[in-house]
Parts: structure tokens; sequence; C-alpha cells
């Protein structure tokens, strides 16, 4: 190509690169004003677990030019967290942000989106969600609930819990008094254990005044926000049981049909902006809070490879069974079972082993 050639090209490209920013710079002013009350599962300083949501509120208002205002409440607030989803089904609430596994009694397959035992890490299950068959199968199973869900958090695996004695083996948790969440929960149960289910605001209490023996939550950061540290000294990882958590933004059916097409599009990038976010924040903050147990005497106990192994059979017997049950569940274990087995070659020979990471 000539300089002449080169030259006479420039203008085009100029106006093309002008036209590229005014559009990055300029607001994408939504046609229609949205103002929605949020009612939350999580308190919204939980890091990564729901502070994402106020990324999510700002980033709307941000770029709707003010058109699109969500205004998130506190838990129990408006409603209590285990009744998120039947107010926002019903209308009361055009929207809420919640942790789905709540509602596994009424819907067994959700605690395999809320995050599951033994089950994908985030990236290969963001990879499943967006590219697979996760992001349809969840609308379908909410869309018999007037329902429209939307991934909008996601962050790493949690710790298995607090224990006022170490695990050595599956018979340390018979007889144990546990508050603990989701499939894993179901998983203690055959191996002994009494499992309750406590909202995270009373677990403190509950530990306090040895009403459970012992507790799992969240992440070591999380877990820290709520003192649990203060009442167990003996945190055990990893978090076989979740090997993610993710939040999502449950939008009222027919609300969310009444937008217009501009408007859904800007919320669902708002919820996928704040997934990424949320676990920008949360990977941020864990090695500060596992450091700062070392230096105040808590426990980091390693579960050994042999009880991960056995914990994993009983585990896969559960689920196993749960997909006997209900059919919607079966459909999305195969497929996750399915993308996991496809996605091993990568996951086991794409990335470096762990322990290059040095830690002293």
């Amino acid at each position: 190509m000539t300089i002449k050639h080169k030259l006479s090209r420039l203008p085009h490209a100029m106006t093309a690169a002008a036209l590229c920013a005014t559009l990055i710079s300029a607001p994408v002013a939504a046609t229609e004003k949205v103002r929605w009350q949020v009612p939350l599962a999580f308190p919204s300083h939980l890091v990564g677990l729901t502070t994402p949501v106020k990324h999510l509120s700002e980033s709307l208002a941000a770029v709707s030019g003010g058109n699109v205002k969500l205004r998130y409440y506190e838990p129990g607030e408006l409603v209590p967290p285990f009744e998120i989803m039947d107010a926002v089904s019903s209308g009361k609430y055009p929207a809420g942000y919640t942790w789905v596994g709540y509602d596994q009694g009424t819907i067994p397959a959700l605690p395999l989106y809320s995050g599951a035992p033994f089950n994908m890490e985030p990236p290969a299950y963001l990879a499943w969600y967006y590219e697979g068959d996760g992001k349809a199968l969840l609308e379908e199973i909410y869309a018999e609930r007037n329902i429209h869900p939307m991934l909008c958090s996601i962050i790493g695996p949690e710790g298995a819990g607090w224990f006022k004695q170490q695990i050595t083996s599956l018979d340390d948790f018979q007889g144990l008094r546990i508050r603990f969440a989701g499939i894993g929960g179901k998983v203690l149960e055959n191996l002994g254990a009494s499992v309750t289910m406590v909202p995270g605001a009373e677990i403190f209490q509950a530990l306090e005044r040895n009403t459970i023996d012992a507790t799992e939550f969240s992440q070591p950061a999380i877990d820290k926000m709520l003192g649990l540290d203060q009442i167990v000294k003996n945190y055990i990882m990893p978090g076989w049981h979740q090997t993610l958590t993710t939040s999502h933004l449950l939008v009222n059916q027919d609300v969310w049909k009444g937008l217009e097409p501009e408007t859904r599009a800007l919320i669902e990038m708002g919820c996928e902006s704040a997934t990424l976010k949320g676990f920008s924040q949360s990977e941020w903050a864990q090695p500060t809070a596992l450091r700062d147990y070392e230096k105040e005497g808590v426990t980091a106990q390693v579960l050994p490879e042999p009880v991960l192994r056995e914990l994993e059979k009983v585990t896969n017997k559960v689920m196993d069974d749960m997909a006997a049950e209900d059919e919607m569940f079966k459909r999305v274990l195969t497929s996750q079972r399915d993308f996991m087995k496809h996605h091993s070659i990568w996951h086991g020979k794409g990335y470096l082993p762990r322990d290059f990471y040095q830690y002293d």
C-alpha cells in the first residue's frame, strides 16, 4: 500500500474511531424508567456474595442516565431471606437478589446452581452456564414460577466449616449438630449428623448458645465478617460441599416481559459485569482473611485426601438418589457431569498444578 493510499484512508479511520469513542463515552440511556425494590437474602456488605448488587445498581444507574434504578434492601426489611422467591413469583416485589439454594425444598435442582459438592470450579461453571446448557435449563426451571433468573455473582469455594474438633475420618461427623446448607447437608445427614438450616445473621448466636456444635457459611473473608472465629478456632478446608457459590437476580416474569429490549439487555449486561466484579473482589479478599486467621490462632485444617475421597463417594450416592426422584435434577446433574468429563482434559492438562503457587 502506498503512502498516498494510506493517507487517503486516514479520514475514514479517524471518523470510525471518533464514532466508537462517542458510543463508548456516551451514556446508553434507556427510554423507560425502572424503579425496583430489591430484597436481599444476605447483608449487602458480604464481599463477593452480595457486594455485586451495589456494583449492579450503580452501573445500571450510570449507563442508563438515571433511568434504571434498583434500590436494594437488607435481609428482613421487606421479606425474610427464605421468602424472596415467592415474593418475586407473586409480583409482591419486582425482583430479588438471593442464594437460590434456599429454595431447594421446593425446587430440588437449585442447589446444583447455587453450589454443589465436588462440582466445577468457577471458570468451568461459567463456561457451562453461558455456553452450555446451564442458563437455558435454569430459565426453564423458573418459568413455572413466573420468574426470569440471571446469574449475578460467583465466588470460589467456601470453607468446609467451623468445628470444635478436627475432622480425621467420616466417623467424626456422627452426632454433630451442624448448620449446613445445600446438598452437602444431605451428605452429612447420611453420615449421622443432625443438620439444620440457620440464616446467616443467626449463626453467631446459635454457636454462642451451643444450639449447634459446628457450622459452615461462606468463604474465609465472609465468615470473618460474621465473627465465627471468635467462638470456634478450628476451621476446616477445602469447601468440598460448595466448590463455588452463586447469587442470582430473580425478576418477576411479567415485569421482565414488560421491559423494552434495550432495558433487558442493560440489566443482563449489568449482571454479567457484577459477576466478574464480585469474583474479583472475593479472590482479592480471601488470602488476607486466611493470613489474619493464622495471626489470631485459628487453625485452618485441610481435610486429608482419603476423607475427601470418601465424602465424594457418599456425595455421588446422595445425588444419584436425588436424580432418581426428580427429573429436572437429573437433567441438570447429567449436563454438569457430562461437561465436567469433557472439560477435564483442559482442567487437568492446561493449568499448572496448584503447588506452583508458593505458600510459606
